[in-house]
C-alpha cells in the first residue's frame, strides 16, 4: 500500500509488488507501534500516522526522486469515505442503551448541534473577514473546520470517566453526522438563493426538503437496520462482517446519491445490533436467536475495531504524504489558523460553562478536527472553491487541534482518577446517559 501510494504521484519506477507488500506490512507495523505509544504517553497516534506521511515525501523525494501529487488525493477520498462508515459504526457498536437513561442523547445531540451551528457561523465570519468572499462560500468552508473527528475522540477518551467518556463519544459521533448534512445542505443551494431578496423565505423550501429527507433517512434506516441483524442474527447465525459490510456501503453510496443522510443508516444498525433487548422485545423477539446474538456482535465489533484501526493508518499516512511544509510556514496560513482555533475553543468554553455543573477540563480541549475534516475540504463542489483558500490552513488546524488534545490528556490524568472515584459511588449523576458501568470500564 505505501508503495502504491508513492507511486501514485511516480513517473516510472522500479518498484514492484514485492516492495508494496513490503511498504504496506511496515505502516501497519508502524501503525501498532504508534497506537502502543498514544495509549501509554496520550500523544495521539494521528500525528504520528501525519507525521510518518511527511517524513515518507521527504524521503521518497530526496532518495527515490517521486514526487507525489494530486494524483493521490483519489485513494484518500476511497479511504475517507470507508472510514467515515467505519467510525460511525465503531462508535454505535461501543455504546449500550439504556431505556431509564434516555437523556444523555438529547443532551449530546443538542450539544453538538449547537455548537456546530454556532462554530460554523463563528469561522465563516473570519474567513470573511481575512479572504473577502461570500459568505455562503465561507460556510462551505467553515463547517469541515468545525466538526469534531470521532476517529481521534473515541480512541482518546478511554481513560475518562465513564460520565465524561460517553458524553464526549455522543458528542464527536452527532458531530460527524451533523456536521456532513449540513455540509451537504450548503453544496446543494443555489448560490443566488443567498444573494436573493427574501433570503428567509426562499431558504424554507431547501429546510423542508432537508428535514423530509432526515425523517425518511430515519424510517428507511430503521427497517434495514432490523433485516440486517433479523439476517446476521437469525437466519446465517454468523457475523458476515464484509458481506454487512458491503450492504451497509452499498446503501450509504445509494443514500448519497438520493442526497440522503446516509451516515444515519450506520448509526442506526450498530445501535440495533449492540442493543437487541430494546430493540427485539415482545412480538420482534422470535426473530432473532439470542443464544447465538452476543458471540456475533463481539465478533463483528472485534472486526469492525481491526478495519477501522487499518483504513484510519492508510488515511492519515497517505494526508501526511500531501502536506506541504512550506504552508505550514506561511504568515498568513497561521494568521487565519490561529484566529480559526480562538473560534473554535471560545465557542466550547462558552458552552461548557452553561452545560456543565462540574470541571469543563479535559472535554474544553477535546475537539480535534480530522478524517472529516479532511473528506470534506475534498468534496468541496467546484463553484465553491476558492483559489484565496490555503490547504494549510486546514492542515494547522487539524494538528494543532491534535496537539492540544494532547497536552490536555497528558496533565489531566489525576483529574480522571478523583471524577472515576466519585462516578464509582454516584452511578446516576446527571450526565450519566448510555454506556457500561464504570466498574466494568475498570476492569
Amino acid at each position: 500500500m505505501l508503495n502504491t501510494l508513492l507511486l501514485a504521484g511516480a513517473n516510472g519506477t522500479g518498484l514492484d509488488s514485492y516492495d508494496q507488500i513490503i511498504g504496506a506490512s511496515l505502516i501497519i507495523l508502524l501503525s501498532y507501534v504508534f497506537d502502543f505509544i498514544a495509549k501509554k504517553f496520550k500523544i495521539p497516534s494521528v500525528i504520528l500516522l501525519i507525521g510518518l506521511g511527511m517524513g515518507l515525501t521527504w524521503a521518497a523525494r530526496e532518495f527515490l526522486d517521486i514526487q507525489i501529487g494530486d494524483s493521490i488525493i483519489p485513494i484518500l477520498n476511497i479511504l475517507g469515505t470507508t472510514g467515515i462508515i467505519l467510525i460511525v459504526l465503531e462508535a454505535a457498536l461501543d455504546l449500550k442503551l439504556h431505556k431509564e437513561k434516555t437523556g444523555l442523547i438529547v443532551r449530546s445531540f443538542v450539544v453538538a448541534l449547537f455548537v456546530l451551528l454556532v462554530t460554523v457561523a463563528a469561522v465563516a465570519f473570519v474567513l470573511v473577514f481575512f479572504l473577502k468572499i461570500d459568505f455562503l462560500s465561507a460556510m462551505v468552508y467553515a463547517t469541515p473546520l468545525s466538526i469534531m473527528s470521532s476517529a481521534i475522540v473515541i480512541p482518546s477518551v478511554g481513560g475518562l470517566a465513564e460520565e465524561k467518556k460517553e458524553f464526549m463519544i455522543y458528542e464527536a459521533t452527532f458531530s460527524d453526522i451533523l456536521g456532513i448534512i449540513l455540509f451537504f445542505f450548503l453544496t446543494n443551494l443555489s448560490p443566488e438563493i443567498t444573494e436573493s431578496s427574501g433570503t428567509v423565505g426562499q431558504l424554507m423550501q431547501p429546510l423542508l426538503a432537508e428535514g423530509f429527507r432526515i425523517l425518511l433517512t430515519i424510517i428507511i434506516s430503521v427497517l434495514i437496520g432490523y433485516i440486517l441483524v433479523w439476517f446476521i442474527s437469525g437466519v446465517t447465525r454468523k457475523a458476515n462482517f464484509f458481506t454487512i459490510f458491503a450492504l451497509l456501503a452499498l446503501f450509504y453510496a445509494l443514500g448519497k446519491k438520493y442526497h440522503l443522510s446516509s451516515l444515519i443508516t450506520i448509526l442506526i444498525f450498530g445501535l440495533i445490533l449492540n442493543n437487541e433487548q430494546l430493540f427485539f422485545r415482545g412480538w420482534f423477539d422470535k426473530f432473532i436467536s439470542k443464544v447465538h446474538h452476543n458471540r456475533i456482535t463481539e465478533d463483528f465489533t472485534l472486526l469492525t475495531h481491526q478495519f477501522a484501526f487499518l483504513v484510519r493508518t492508510f488515511f492519515f499516512v497517505a494526508f501526511g504524504l500531501i502536506i506541504s511544509p512550506a504552508a505550514l510556514k506561511d504568515p498568513n496560513v497561521l494568521m487565519i489558523g490561529g484566529a480559526i482555533l480562538l473560534v473554535i475553543y471560545a465557542v466550547r468554553f462558552a458552552h461548557l460553562q452553561m452545560v456543565q455543573h462540574h470541571s469543563i477540563s479535559p472535554e474544553l480541549f477535546i475537539a480535534p478536527r480530522g478524517l472529516i475534516t479532511i473528506l470534506l475540504f475534498f468534496s468541496i463542489p467546484a463553484e465553491y472553491q476558492l483559489e484565496s483558500f490555503n490547504d494549510g490552513i486546514m492542515s494547522v488546524v487539524i494538528i494543532v487541534t491534535a496537539l492540544i488534545m494532547m497536552f490536555a490528556l497528558m496533565f489531566s490524568k489525576n483529574e480522571y482518577r478523583v471524577i472515576e472515584d466519585i462516578t464509582t459511588h454516584n452511578q446516576t449523576g446527571g450526565l450519566l446517559g448510555f454506556g457500561r458501568d464504570v466498574d466494568q470500564e475498570a476492569s
